[in-house]
């Protein structure tokens, strides 16, 4: 029957043009995340966390504790869950609760570890901030 020819014929069209767009949609993902650096917020201060028990860690040597709601952000910015890196030190990017917990901290890449960051409260107040190239500046 002609109608049956044209079902298959569509059929093996759609299915043929699936196989080939596939590829192009599986790299998609990987292909905009290579393309898009990762924003720090210019309210962070940087420095080393070594990880212990949960909630336990230690922010520059000193002893601190995580939030209870603490986001770890990984070198490729995704989420990293705090059990899992028990044991290791990074150069991080940090943020404090009001409480002095930590709330929020970004695991840094080496190309983001180079660059000038203020490592306390007193050099973010006296650094100059570009929001345009996403660096401080030292007066």
């Amino acid at each position: 029957m002609p109608r049956c020819l044209l079902t298959v014929t569509a059929s093996l069209a759609l299915s043929t043009a699936f196989t080939a767009a596939l590829p192009l949609v599986l790299l998609a993902p990987q292909a905009a995340s290579a393309q898009h650096a990762r924003v720090l917020p210019p309210n962070t201060l940087r420095g080393k966390v070594s990880f212990g028990q949960p909630p336990e860690a230690a922010l520059n040597g000193d002893a601190i504790r995580l939030a209870p709601g603490v986001r770890i952000r990984g070198a490729n910015n995704m989420l990293v869950m705090s059990s899992a890196l028990v044991g290791q030190t990074y150069k991080v990017n940090y943020a404090l609760e009001m409480n002095g917990l930590l709330k929020e901290v970004w695991i840094l890449t080496d190309a983001e570890a180079d660059t000038t960051w203020p490592e306390t409260i007193q050099q973010a107040a006296t650094w100059t901030y570009n929001p345009l190239t996403q660096s401080w500046t030292k007066p």
